[in-house]
């Protein structure tokens, strides 16, 4: 059970992290409701993320498959959960079919995983699945994402082979310490004007999904229209003690 604390703590968390949201949105010159932000709720119980859906919020997002499908049954229906880890092929029907609400997955890195979601959409007969391709921006061996170089390509055949998904833009994660210096940002904000050219689309039709606790301020200022914010809202990652 969550304690009572931990559910207003969340709660209050919450509405100061929109407030800061929208406040970066102003100073960039853009509406309140062209920045997401998706409560990353990951290793945090469902007494708590009900508090935070309680308190008016419906977006959410989780790392890890089996804990999305656990959660998702628990939590109401009209919660767009977001899917922002890794995701392995063979983990994709489990996740489609365990969460009939998924709203998106941001985490698409190569041609495989996306002909993987288009087939497994269209198995289970679900409407298309909206999914953002993830770009690694700063070179680090230790993360996902396809290169920048890659990006075009990746983008142009979920668009094109993929009737059965939305290309809906771009994602990144930041440096190790998960904050990321402006040429992340700027980085995906170019590989954006490459495939918008590229595909014949408008750059607001295209999403940017950058910047996370300790940074998704500067993010929206950069252009971000979707920001993932954890622990700033439901406090340090409460991971099981190993024996």
């Amino acid at each position: 059970m969550a304690s009572v604390a931990a559910v207003e703590g969340a709660a209050a968390a919450l509405r100061s992290v929109l407030s800061r949201a929208h406040q970066a949105a102003a100073r960039a010159g853009r509406a309140p409701e062209s920045v997401r932000v998706v409560a990353v709720s990951k290793t945090k119980p469902v007494g708590v993320i009900r508090g935070v859906y309680d308190a008016g919020h419906r977006c959410f997002g989780e790392n890890y498959v089996q804990e999305l499908i656990d959660k998702a049954p628990q939590l109401p229906e009209d919660i767009e959960w977001h899917f922002i880890g890794n995701l392995q092929s063979n983990k994709a029907k489990a996740l489609l079919a365990g969460v009939p609400n998924l709203y998106m997955v941001e985490s698409v890195d190569d041609e495989k995983i996306a002909s993987r979601l288009d087939r497994v959409v269209a198995d289970l007969g679900r409407k298309p699945l909206k999914v953002l391709v993830q770009v690694n921006t700063s070179g680090e061996e230790s993360k996902f994402g396809v290169d920048p170089s890659g990006c075009v390509g990746l983008a142009k055949h979920v668009k094109l082979s993929c009737p059965n998904l939305v290309f809906s833009g771009l994602m990144t994660i930041g440096m190790l310490d998960y904050s990321s210096i402006p040429e992340n940002f700027k980085a995906l904000t170019g590989c954006r004007k490459e495939v918008c050219d590229e595909l014949g689309i408008p750059e607001e039709q295209c999403e940017l999904s950058m910047g996370m606790s300790a940074d998704f301020e500067q993010a929206i200022e950069m252009g971000s229209t979707n920001v993932r914010v954890g622990s700033t809202i439901f406090g340090a990652r409460e991971y099981p003690k190993k024996n």
